[in-house]
């Protein structure tokens, strides 16, 4: 900068002779990086490309069948970079010392695989040049296919490098949330209301603990098709940031479960649910039902439940009729022990809960002595009772262990399909399935064979209440977590033939100590074909 008290002259004279110095000087740089690009090359030194962030290198992956991008793919150098193909099935290469370098991808996905080469490499040599790019293909094990994160950020980061246009309206950050657990939907007023667990942000270790919330619109009505994605719109706080949907003013976190929509005693539809307030994953401080109000945009706790109350809303919540007149609400745990009429009163009432169960009518399980209810030639009685317990898979597993049960007398020993062992199925949703005409079971299982809480079955019954005898495994995650998953009805395609369910995506409860960049602690939406041949195995086919 020439100083301002230079007259016009002087100004002239020192800018001819700041312009002279700087020639110069370029050309004293460029002599003397030719001489050191002489001396490197001399002595076996290569400079990379240069590296420009519209010419980096490519990759897509896609599944071999279908032609569709695959997220959460991993590309792995031989020396350990890692990448991780957004929900496009793209990453991109722009790493100085890779460009212009032929280099060996090991490519590996939970639930598919890459061709094994010669030597049993699963993966390809690519000559990543600027600007170039490269198609990979992959297998579909799983019989479900990955459709796209819903969650967190970064969630086309890739595409968007490339200049791609992704299908969702916030593709990178949306309200500063970086990771969602357990997801709770259901419709309300004509359109989707989104509901989470524990939140998680960029700017701070902790997030928020008091439940999370977002809207989108139905396909029917302007939304996404729920192959492409979902848009979703936060409610947030002053900072942008996700809040919560609850304030009780008492220390915890909060969760909730069991979210239903009914009529209210004035025939306004409302939005109810079951909430638990948390001390810590396993303790709860209180629980009870909370109804969504519309002004504040909150939960409002309406009920509060005894501790020790024997029945009560839990899990993903579904409408059936079945032989009754009228509709009830039953909560899956995966299994559906649990309704009650789907009236507003008998909602908020726990007396008007009632259990599947075989004890007799007002008791609570003793492992010791049940009080079973049996008929005449000594089988057991299930029916559905009020204030009644019910028996649980573990309690059903314990009581044929010390012989107070029959093992043919268990109606939650869930058999995988393939090998026709008992499965733990832990937690998940039902729903009815006109493409199937019967109920549908979308769970989890601990306990499996690729990972403790990472595998993802299917099953069917013609009653809510089963028997569900057969199941089969349509999603493994290797080593890592896929838990709560949550089958969304209001998605089904093609009269219910396609169906959408969606999960979190953890390293918790996981033997991994890597967690995978921004898919960690998020929901992964899956897609599964009900026409699959493979599936017919749930009816021993």
């Amino acid at each position: 900068m020439i100083p301002d008290h230079f007259d016009t002259r002087e100004r002239a004279s020192l800018h001819g002779w700041l312009t002279r110095r700087r020639r110069d000087f370029r050309w004293q740089m460029l002599g003397f990086l030719v001489g050191l690009c002489c001396v490197c090359g001399a002595s076996g030194w290569v400079f990379p490309a240069e590296v420009d962030d519209n010419r980096a290198f490519s990759i897509q992956v896609v599944d071999a069948e279908t032609g569709r991008g695959v997220p959460l793919v991993e590309l792995r150098t031989t020396n350990s970079l890692r990448y991780v193909t957004d929900s496009s099935g793209f990453v991109v290469v722009d790493d100085g010392d890779l460009l212009g370098t032929r280099v060996f991808f090991t490519v590996s996905s939970h639930g598919y695989e890459f061709a094994k080469d010669g030597f049993g490499f699963r993966g390809r040599a690519l000559d990543v040049e600027p600007g170039g790019d490269a198609l990979l293909e992959v297998s579909r094990v799983n019989i479900a296919e990955r459709l796209y994160r819903v969650t967190g950020s970064g969630i086309y980061a890739d595409s968007l490098k490339l200049g791609h246009q992704p299908p969702i309206e916030r593709p990178l950050l949306n309200a500063q949330v970086s990771g969602q657990d357990s997801v709770q939907a259901a419709i309300y007023h004509e359109r989707l209301y989104w509901f989470w667990g524990d939140t998680s942000r960029l700017a701070y270790p902790l997030g928020h603990f008091g439940t999370a919330g977002a809207v989108s619109e139905l396909p029917a009505n302007g939304g996404l098709d729920p192959s492409v994605g979902v848009n979703l719109n936060y409610f947030t706080g002053e900072d942008g940031f996700s809040r919560p949907m609850f304030e009780l003013g008492r220390p915890g976190m909060v969760w909730i479960d069991a979210l239903m929509t009914l009529e209210d005693d004035d025939g306004q539809e409302r939005l109810i649910c079951h909430y638990s307030r948390m001390k810590d994953l396993g303790t709860r401080l209180e629980h009870g039902l909370a109804v969504f109000d519309d002004e504040s945009e909150r939960f409002e706790p309406v009920r509060r439940f005894a501790d020790d109350e024997r029945l009560f809303p839990q899990g993903h919540a579904f409408r059936a009729a079945e032989d009754w007149d009228e509709e009830y609400f039953y909560f899956a745990t995966a299994y559906p022990l649990i309704r009650v009429r789907a009236r507003w009163d008998d909602v908020l009432d726990s007396a008007r809960y009632e259990g599947f169960t075989p004890l007799q009518a007002g008791a609570s399980l003793s492992e010791s002595d049940p009080e079973f209810v049996r008929d005449g030639e000594g089988r057991l009685v299930y029916e559905w009772r009020p204030d009644t317990a019910v028996v649980t898979p573990e309690q059903e597993r314990t009581l044929m262990q010390t012989g107070t049960m029959a093992e043919e007398e268990g109606r939650l020993q869930t058999i995988d399909a393939s090998d026709g062992k008992t499965i733990r199925l832990h937690n998940g949703s039902v729903h009815w399935n006109g493409y199937r005409e019967r109920y549908v079971m979308i769970a989890a299982r601990s306990y499996g064979e690729s990972s403790f809480l990472g595998e993802v079955y299917y099953a069917e019954a013609d009653r809510p209440e089963g028997p569900w005898d057969r199941a089969v495994k349509v999603v493994s995650h290797d080593r890592y977590s896929f838990y709560n998953p949550a089958h969304h009805r209001f998605f089904d395609a093609e009269e219910g033939r396609l169906i959408y369910f969606e999960g979190t995506f953890s390293h918790t409860f996981s033997e991994t100590e890597d967690p995978t960049p921004r898919y960690d602690y998020n929901q992964i939406m899956y897609r599964l074909d009900l026409a699959d041949e493979r599936l017919r195995a749930v009816d021993g086919g």
